[in-house]
């Protein structure tokens, strides 16, 4: 059985930042592991641990900086990795759901996998619908949103999260795509045993000719025009003082904004 687990290395800004343009300075970024998908490759680590002769392959879309990311997916147990980065895509000022999902079309043609997981959603961009638009893309069954995931044989019983606290319990048959939502584990730290493993596990450099797309399947029909920091509708109040002169201060102002009563 083959797990693809498609992550994302996200950009996490810093308190006080600046803007250039429509993107923010370097400087002020730094990167990580998306979280939900933190959660997709322990679920995939598991489905390995509890079966035989599993593989876990993660896939990511990013610049040789993001190796060091999907590196910390190896440490936790995936058995290698594919990332996908080319000039057209260094290029391209927007990824949107359509051009990840050619591309992770192309990636799955090409391992043809049982089983897919992505996260919910990432945290930069938020779109929540890759998984998804892969699923029909690839013509596989799916699932969204999913806090629950027990295989037997070719099917995948899961729990999935609805509006309005409700929740679905439902089978899914292989091969298909679940996007996996936070909290259905506990992912693992990386052991030093496993970072110092995952230095010898292969990641594969992929461009867009080795999954048989060119610069058009790169081609966003979004337009990033301007990029700014909304106004804040309300001001912090900062209280100096020691813990009596703090008390006595937040007792006036919860006072003058009539929360307590003279």
């Amino acid at each position: 059985m083959k797990v693809l687990v498609a992550v994302k290395e996200v950009a996490e800004v810093a308190d006080d930042f600046e803007i250039a343009g429509t993107s923010i300075e370097e400087s002020y970024l730094t990167y990580d592991l998306n979280e939900w998908d933190d959660y997709a490759i322990e679920a995939g680590v598991q489905i390995k641990e509890a079966g035989d002769d599993v593989e876990v392959v993660t896939v990511t879309i990013g610049p040789e900086r993001a190796e060091e990311t999907i590196r910390m997916a190896l440490a936790k147990g995936a058995d290698r990795a594919i990332r996908v980065w080319d000039e057209a895509l260094a290029e391209a000022d927007l990824l949107d759901v359509a051009a990840k999902t050619e591309i992770l079309a192309g990636v799955i043609a090409a391992e043809d996998p049982d089983l897919v997981l992505t996260g919910v959603q990432a945290n930069d961009d938020a779109f929540g619908a890759t998984g998804v638009s892969v699923a029909d893309a690839v013509g596989y069954q799916w699932a969204a949103v999913v806090n629950a995931l027990d295989l037997e044989d070719d099917v995948a019983h899961v729990h999935r999260e609805l509006e309005g606290g409700i929740e679905e319990v439902t089978e899914v048959d292989l091969p298909a795509v679940l996007t996996i939502q936070t909290g259905i584990n506990e992912p693992r730290y990386a052991s030093l045993r496993g970072i110092r493993q995952a230095q010898s596990k292969e990641i594969a450099a992929w461009g867009l000719d080795d999954i048989d797309l060119d610069a058009a399947a790169v081609e966003s029909v979004l337009e990033l025009r301007e990029m700014y920091e909304p106004e804040s509708e309300s001001d912090a109040r900062y209280i100096e003082g020691g813990a009596e002169a703090q008390a006595a201060e937040l007792a006036a102002v919860l006072r003058e904004q009539g929360v307590v009563g003279e």
